[in-house]
């Protein structure tokens, strides 16, 4: 009773806003109606691959979007949440530069709904790793912060440290495909000391945003060279211009 009072006392002093524009909403950590008509989830028939919407229904075969018919991944299945558009890639960018570390919370949830098909075999969820200088500057790894939202709210086990980057990378926005995975390539492996926990087993790798794919091209190829049986990938968001 006590508890619910303070809340109460505290909604009214600090009422719940909206986390895309700060305007008034019902409740914590929701979007108001105008931030949630610039949403773009994607939903309907997808790409097997990474997740992009595609036209037609399912016909009981794999579908690929044409991006992962050029580039075969080395993952098994993959799923996107939303398209990087619109207040999609606002709130992505207010998470990952922004120190808006609570997006994670509500973001989650959206994972959540879109990767229920790859949630199959109880998979290992991890994140796609920060190198120890990028994340002593930004101070968190917004995967990190997604794949720990994810885990929490499927009750699956979580290794936020299986992958770590053994070298650093410039910044990739900008760069080409080639040049993403040419950086990517042997910047990612597998923690020494986590290599037995993802033996023989299902990895679920979750990031914020998938354009060329490298990053997780490169998270997969360490998984598979460490004993995983079989890699999936969760993005909340995905660039369908890749």
């Amino acid at each position: 009773m006590l508890l619910a009072r303070i809340q109460t006392a505290v909604s009214l002093i600090y009422p719940p806003q909206c986390m895309g524009c700060g305007g008034l909403v019902g409740s914590d950590f929701g979007l108001c109606g105008s931030c949630w008509a610039e949403m773009h989830f994607i939903s309907g028939t997808v790409c097997e691959g990474c997740g992009a919407p595609l036209p037609g229904e399912a016909d009981g075969f794999r579908l690929e979007c044409d991006s992962c018919l050029r580039h075969p991944r080395p993952w098994n299945q993959g799923r996107s949440a939303l398209l990087y558009e619109g207040q999609g890639r606002k709130l992505v960018l207010a998470l990952k530069h922004g120190d808006r570390t609570e997006i994670a919370l509500m973001a989650s949830g959206w994972l959540e709904q879109s990767v229920q098909p790859l949630l199959k075999g109880s998979p290992l969820i991890c994140p796609v790793p920060l190198h120890w200088t990028r994340l002593l500057k930004r101070k968190y790894n917004q995967s990190a912060l997604l794949a720990e939202g994810l885990a929490r709210r499927t009750g699956l086990e979580h290794c936020p440290d299986l992958l770590r980057r053994t070298r650093q990378t410039p910044v990739l926005e900008g760069k080409t495909r080639d040049q993403r995975y040419h950086l990517l390539g042997p910047a990612i492996a597998a923690h020494p000391a986590r290599r037995s926990r993802m033996k023989d087993r299902v990895v679920l790798i979750v990031d914020d945003v998938m354009t060329s794919g490298a990053t997780l091209s490169a998270c997969t190829d360490a998984c598979l060279q460490a004993g995983a049986a079989e890699v999936r990938v969760a993005v909340l968001t995905r660039v369908t211009q890749a």
